[in-house]
């Protein structure tokens, strides 16, 4: 993606990192080894990580890791290598940057997994992966058949033999809905309706993936003559929020329902007899979760799903309710090269590509690219820095953006913290920019990155704008590195421009489908997973390619982002998939790059930015 050198792929990510989840070298072995671990597994699933180890005394030039996988299960993505396929045989092989390994050395790429399934029969170059039994052989044994232990008129229990191997824990499937997660042997599925037929499997799962499913077992909840516990209302769904509250509905219960009542966490937070309930008393720019139970005298009913909102009245800080971000290259590839005042008037922040590491552990420096000095017939740092001068007379933000291909800024640690807020501090006193984006292609620690960025924030001021810059993987899961970060920060956080391109095909927040990159679906349903997740809508932002030579995919017309933009805010111009509610404060757009888009004629600067001050 944001790449120094002409050629450009679908597999490399112009700003965010590379797995998701940092995974531990392997022991040194006689000899080179691949080892895999699942990142995270939701079911349908998975995200996972080999990472190639040079255990032998010669060096590796260049690696091929192919493992199979079961009818069923593909590969939807994958970053850091390239992939072909035949059949369920899945080959990953190294990129031009991370093929050669010293002895001692090691290289990792990652992948997502569509299905249960995991890898098996893993050779590396030809010959077994080694470092201990091949991961594919360690998912559990089927669990022996179950049996129905009890009925109640809302309730079965179950019994199931143990499987064999490593267990984790086991799921209890109706079809194919999960109805519960147990780390023994028995388990009660409750919420049933009295007189009604379930049937039920079991698997059994560990890190390495999920079991066959066990034989089937079928049971009836009995019957009553007095009321029976209603069922979990449906559909539950924020339809307002205010400075001082947050609106809610949802669909009725089955079955004679007294009233509703309205949890926060254990909390009851209202009581009503129809589908509809307002929290009042909040205070603006906060951030609630609700479940919603119907209940009567038998009983309450399972709680539904939660749902979140966000109070109104949060402060946008020094930049518009909804802005255009573009990348500024400080560096020369075939993009034209830019003086900084020469920024179109279109784009509201100008992030500065890139600040790069020194040799103090987390401490970054930021100079004008000799390269790009020359390219311009002569560009000073003098003349960089009245650059910037320039731009904030005419009301634009510039941050600097810490990272890219490049960059090898790593924050593990207090002290590394500790240089990288001193480094960044000095850089925004000297040279004027008012805050700094975090684009790590190597991964982050989110306990370390945060508390320098807050060491950081206390120095400058609360106007000091924080963004950042994750590719779509990144912000799959809230546990994940990258997503962690900007929950744990979403106090002082400013804006998520998540890249919405280089990455394949990739899950909404629907969990249904894998949508295709380059569409008005893809970016709308990724989006709603930051916003159903705990973002703020003005802390998030579509992040596209300027236009051709920009990225390897997901290139997209830029009326395209004006059209998802258009169904976050209202509900309007959507694909097929529809977003659970409108996100008005939707903040905006990014594109890679300034540079890029001024090489296609501004399209989508030209685009894009009128569309913008539109919105609500």
């Amino acid at each position: 993606m944001r790449l120094r050198t002409v050629m450009v792929t679908a597999a490399v990510t112009l700003l965010g990192g590379v797995a998701a989840v940092a995974v531990a070298a392997p022991a040194m072995a006689a000899g080179p080894t691949a080892t895999f671990v699942k990142t995270s597994d939701w079911g349908s699933g998975w995200e996972g990580k080999y990472t190639i180890s040079n255990g032998g005394t010669t060096t590796i030039n260049g690696w091929t890791v192919a493992f199979d996988l079961p009818s069923g299960s593909s590969v939807s993505s994958f970053w850091d290598a390239d992939m072909t396929r035949s059949g369920q045989r899945f080959s990953f092989t190294n990129k031009s940057w991370n093929g050669t390994l010293a002895p001692g050395g090691t290289a990792s790429f990652g992948l997502i997994g569509a299905g249960a399934g995991a890898p098996a029969n893993c050779t590396l170059n030809g010959a077994s992966c080694g470092g201990g039994t091949d991961p594919g052989t360690q998912v559990p044994g089927t669990p022996g058949a179950p049996s129905v232990t009890g009925v109640t008129q809302t309730s079965i229990s179950l019994a199931w033999g143990a499987s064999s191997g490593t267990v984790t824990g086991y799921r209890v499937y109706e079809g194919s809905t999960l109805r519960a997660t147990v780390t023994g042997t028995s388990a009660t599925v409750s919420g049933l309706t009295a007189n009604t037929t379930h049937t039920y499997t079991v698997a059994a799962y560990n890190s390495a993936g999920e079991s066959a499913r066990s034989a089937a077992v079928t049971g009836t909840t009995s019957g009553g003559t007095g009321p029976q516990v209603p069922g979990t209302p449906g559909n539950f769904r924020v339809t307002g929020t205010t400075g001082t509250s947050i609106s809610l509905a949802w669909n009725a219960s089955t079955g004679t329902v007294t009233g509703y009542r309205v949890y926060e966490g254990t909390t009851v937070r209202a009581t009503v007899t129809g589908t509809t309930a307002t929290i009042g008393s909040l205070g603006a720019c906060q951030n609630h979760s609700y479940t919603i139970a119907a209940y009567n005298t038998a009983g309450e009913s399972a709680r539904s799903g939660a749902v979140s909102g966000t109070t109104t009245g949060c402060s946008t800080g020094p930049l518009p309710a909804h802005f255009l971000t573009g990348y500024w290259h400080n560096f020369v590839n075939p993009a034209v090269e830019l003086r900084l005042r020469d920024t179109p008037a279109a784009y509201d922040l100008i992030a500065v590509a890139f600040a790069e590491s020194t040799a103090t552990p987390g401490a970054v420096t930021f100079a004008v690219d000799s390269g790009l000095s020359a390219a311009l017939g002569g560009y000073s740092d003098a003349d960089f820095r009245a650059d910037i001068a320039t731009l904030h007379s005419r009301g634009k933000k510039v941050i600097l953006s810490v990272g890219g291909e490049a960059g090898r800024v790593a924050v593990n640690d207090a002290a590394s913290a500790t240089n990288f807020s001193n480094s960044m501090f000095n850089l925004i006193s000297s040279y004027g920019f008012d805050g700094v984006d975090i684009d790590l292609e190597n991964g982050l620690n989110p306990t370390f990155m945060g508390q320098a960025l807050r060491n950081l924030r206390s120095r400058v001021g609360a106007n000091l704008i924080i963004t950042m810059a994750p590719q779509t993987i990144d912000m799959q899961n809230p546990t994940v590195s990258y997503f962690k970060l900007a929950l744990d920060i979403r106090d002082i956080l400013t804006v998520v421009h998540t890249q919405f391109y280089n990455s394949g095909s990739m899950l909404g927040c629907d969990q249904s489908f894998a949508y295709s990159q380059g569409t008005v679906n893809f970016m709308t349903a990724l989006a709603c997973i930051q916003l159903e997740a705990g973002l703020r809508p003005d802390q998030v932002s579509l992040g596209l390619p300027a236009g051709p030579g920009a990225a390897g995919g997901g290139v997209v017309s830029p009326s395209l982002v004006n059209q998802a933009l258009d169904c976050l805010a209202r509900g309007t111009n959507c694909g097929s998939f529809r977003p659970p509610r409108t996100y008005p404060g939707i903040r905006g757009a990014m594109t890679w790059s300034i540079n890029w888009d001024v090489s296609n004629g501004n399209q989508f600067a030209n685009t894009v930015d009128p569309h913008l001050a539109t919105l609500p």
